[in-house]
């Protein structure tokens, strides 16, 4: 049974005191919420089913499924979104523990074992090896076909800002957004941190019959990092785009992964660091 995501709680209010040129004032501030959510796996190995503690996160509450869903095609463990026999709150809501129940198809064990063996024979991102050892575990992309107009780009942010609700009240939110080949967007979803956020949208899609997005951009309020490169790419997104800009190995890992790469996307200008091709100017 899959059950309907809970409502978001993305700020809190708490009383301050405001220094304003010299003079002090006691006000309510809004900031973004931030709490641990608790990933739990029911998976089956040798015809018993297991439950296994997968990851505590940090996020901003609500959307919980979707992150979770998000999370777990952003790793592998999942493929598509028949592989997920339901996703639960533990207890009451609202909850910080989720368990998402997979199917019988998929080897959860495999991935578990690969996943320490990398761990623990390699010191991380650290040089060409590491990086040539994450890169065969992330799809190329196939989009060759998509194409977007400079024009499109450009109307992004200010379209954007019009639905960080969060952001406007508290300064402290990460948007990501979902955009289609008209430049509308689609889905836009907020969290403290800018992986949530991109989790969050990417399993919206998944669980709503949308991925593989291999005709969308994916635009962020953040800068760009190898993770959200691999994320896009699981994803299967031809774009991404972000207001900030890339990491060194955001950029090597887009263009391994033939991913247009969009970086300072701003009003009236962008830079284009991978898939150039894929831009009409």
């Amino acid at each position: 049974m899959m059950e309907p995501s809970s409502e978001p709680c993305l700020v809190r209010r708490y009383s301050v005191k405001r220094l304003n040129h010299g003079l002090a004032e006691r006000i309510v501030d809004t900031v973004a919420a931030e709490e641990p959510l608790e990933i739990r796996v029911n998976y089956w190995f040798k015809d018993a089913q297991h439950s296994q503690s997968l990851a505590v996160t940090m996020r901003t509450p609500g959307h919980d499924r979707e992150l979770v869903a998000g999370m777990l095609a952003a790793e592998g463990i999942i493929r598509e979104r028949g592989e997920i026999i339901g996703l639960h709150a533990l207890g009451p809501e609202p909850s910080n523990e989720v368990a998402a129940e997979l199917s019988r198809g998929v080897d959860f064990e495999s991935w578990r074992a690969y996943r320490s063996s990398f761990v623990s024979s390699s010191c991380g991102v650290c040089g060409k090896r590491s990086r040539e050892a994450i890169a065969t575990q992330i799809p190329t992309c196939t989009a060759d076909d998509f194409r977007i107009d400079a024009a499109l780009i450009e109307r992004l942010p200010a379209r954007l800002r019009e639905r960080q609700a969060g952001f406007a009240q508290t300064g402290g939110l990460h948007a990501a957004a979902l955009v289609n080949a008209r430049g509308e967007i689609e889905a836009v979803f907020e969290d403290i941190g800018r992986h949530n956020a991109l989790d969050k949208l990417t399993g919206h899609a998944l669980l709503n019959g949308q991925a593989p997005l291999r005709q969308c951009i994916l635009f962020l309020s953040s800068r760009s990092s190898f993770e959200l490169v691999q994320k896009t790419a699981m994803a299967g997104a031809p774009v991404l785009a972000t207001v900030g800009g890339p990491s060194s190995l955001a950029i090597e890992c887009a263009r391994d992964c033939g991913i247009t790469l969009l970086g300072f996307v701003r009003e009236k200008r962008f830079n284009i660091y991978s898939g150039d091709w894929r831009i009409n100017s």
